[in-house]
């Protein structure tokens, strides 16, 4: 197997939520295998913002994308996670 980079948009449930602590609670629910390259937050609409995080997968486990997507949700504030770019890395 090999390794995935991978880009997810987390979208809030409200403009209320500090993105910061967002950022802060990814590292430390992200399962293992997974590497956190960066965070950015965004612009979506109407003063809500989004945060943008981008990953390194090891898809030695045939459910980490689930996996993933499943520790992003739990996050507090959250409503909504999108992947928006996956490609191979070699």
């Amino acid at each position: 197997m090999g390794q995935i980079v991978s880009g997810y948009d987390l979208l809030p449930e409200s403009t209320d939520i500090d993105l910061n602590q967002v950022i802060d609670t990814i590292a430390k629910v992200i399962p293992e295998g997974v590497k956190l390259l960066e965070t950015k937050i965004q612009p979506v609409a109407f003063g809500l913002m989004k945060v943008n995080a981008g990953f390194l997968i090891d898809d030695t486990s045939p459910t980490i994308g689930g996996d993933l997507e499943a520790a992003l949700v739990s996050i507090p504030g959250i409503q909504n996670v999108e992947c928006t770019s996956t490609t191979t890395y070699y």
